[in-house]
């Protein structure tokens, strides 16, 4: 029996902060301006997408004490932007990422139940955690949480708000047409919840949401994180995005549903992905050249080589090798808030594979350096980016690609004007959305909400 034809899952990643745009291009915009975001979005819905995707950075990053250049100074609040979003679109998803380490469940469910309601049910959670004391100082509370602790606090923080939620359940709700109200009985919104790190209890002031609670999405990939996403999230932001990983990762957190009475469709698993869209393939890798020069620029190349090996090299040729002196091991008191500096474990082991590489292929340390933070997952014709993605849904790699443009805010457009359309024609694309809500573009199951009438 020959298997099923999978449909494939599209969004749109608006960077905010990253080394992903290309500032130097003329089309590049602002990304405060909320002209911005409306363009970004129309454009994602215009291509029938599930969402678009919000990050996220609660301080700006540092390296040798001054903000990283790559790091768009300044970002306007998540909700903020996605509430404003809601009155300009009619069915794109709205996905934001909202931290649970300095955050309460109470304000974070207000604001997404909130955001459901305005939306008319669009609304996407992705849960991340803080893993270091330098965004910590930014808070009350200041210093961090160790990583199992991060991730406890993480599912008791979903937990509470699940709890939230739910403390609505719709049956109680009457509707009273001559009033021009809602009549509640007293169980509306009583909750309680104890953990080890949540004890509340009252009432929640925001009534049953159309998806019943946002769509969930995790984006951490250690086995703790593998696993709460297994056991509580609807999607995963993945890093995985080519055949050989992406089909690993697909089978271990697919393979971890049924501990937790799941079934593979109940959590989709989206790679995030660039793209450099050329008439020919070989104008696209004549392109994707020169974005990863823009991209990797000699200062550039600096600071990601200071990110690994934790001391200051300033001083070093970014045109010649690499440093024969090791990295410093242990707390990076270079690169401050940086993700990338959390995925060296082992800084010494990884600064010898790079050598090792750049000793191979005769590369200079930028040359080494654009080479190892490679961004561009899809780079081809239309006809070749559509082939691939569809290669890589079908063989299980992916349920579908994040994709994050090196242009912001017209940098979606060519995609959505070439490729889509080829995939709409292969059949493994909607040409129109089915649904109005995020979980009927995902295809998740939709919570009941039922409204008596007296």
């Amino acid at each position: 029996m020959s298997k099923p034809i999978k449909q494939i899952h599209l969004a749109a990643h608006f960077p905010g902060v990253n080394n992903t745009t290309v500032w130097s291009d003329p089309a590049s915009g602002s990304h405060i301006e909320f002209d911005s975001f409306v363009r970004f979005a129309q454009t994602a819905e215009r291509g029938k997408f599930d969402f678009m995707f919000l990050a996220e950075g609660l301080r700006l990053r540092e390296q040798n004490g001054q903000i990283y250049d790559l790091d768009v100074v300044g970002r306007p609040d998540t909700f903020t932007v996605l509430a404003a979003l809601a009155a300009v679109t009619e069915r794109l998803g709205l996905t934001g990422t909202i931290n649970s380490t300095f955050n309460e469940p109470y304000e974070v469910a207000r604001q997404f139940a909130s955001l459901d309601h305005l939306s008319d049910g669009r609304a996407a959670w992705n849960v991340v955690t803080s893993w270091d004391a330098f965004t910590g100082e930014n808070f009350r509370r200041g210093g961090y949480l160790a990583e199992d602790q991060r991730y406890t606090r993480a599912e008791s923080f979903l937990e509470a708000a699940h709890v939230l939620f739910d403390s609505w359940h719709g049956d109680e709700i009457v509707a009273d047409k001559d009033a021009g109200r809602f009549l509640s009985d007293p169980r509306a919104g009583e909750f309680a919840y104890a953990g080890d790190h949540f004890d509340i209890g009252g009432r929640f002031d925001v009534p049953r949401s159309p998806q019943g609670r946002p769509v969930i999405f995790q984006a951490g990939d250690s086995d703790r994180g593998r696993e709460f996403a297994a056991s509580a999230a609807d999607a995963i932001f993945s890093r995985h995005g080519t055949l050989a990983e992406g089909q690993a990762f697909f089978a271990d957190v697919k393979g971890r549903l049924a501990t937790y009475g799941r079934a593979n469709d109940d959590l989709l698993i989206l790679p995030a992905a660039t793209f450099v869209l050329g008439d020919t393939d070989a104008e696209a890798a004549d392109i994707a050249h020169d974005v990863r020069l823009a991209q990797v620029s000699p200062a550039t190349a600096i600071k990601f080589l200071e990110q690994l090996w934790n001391r200051d090299l300033s001083d070093h040729d970014p045109d010649g090798p690499l440093p024969t002196v090791d990295p410093v091991v242990g707390e990076n008191t270079i690169a401050k808030g940086r993700a990338s500096v959390r995925m060296h474990r082992d800084p010494i082991a990884t600064a010898n594979e790079w050598r090792a590489r750049a000793e191979a292929e005769n590369l200079t340390t930028r040359e080494l350096i654009i080479e190892v933070t490679g961004r561009q997952n899809f780079i081809g014709s239309a006809a070749t980016i559509a082939d691939e993605i569809n290669h890589l849904v079908q063989a299980d790699a992916s349920d579908g690609f994040i994709l994050v443009p090196h242009v912001t805010p017209t940098g979606l457009d060519p995609f959505v004007d070439q490729v889509v359309p080829l995939l709409q024609e292969r059949g493994v694309f909607r040409t129109e959305y089915s649904g109005t809500t995020l979980r009927d573009h995902l295809g998740l199951a939709q919570p009941s909400r039922r409204v008596l009438q007296p």
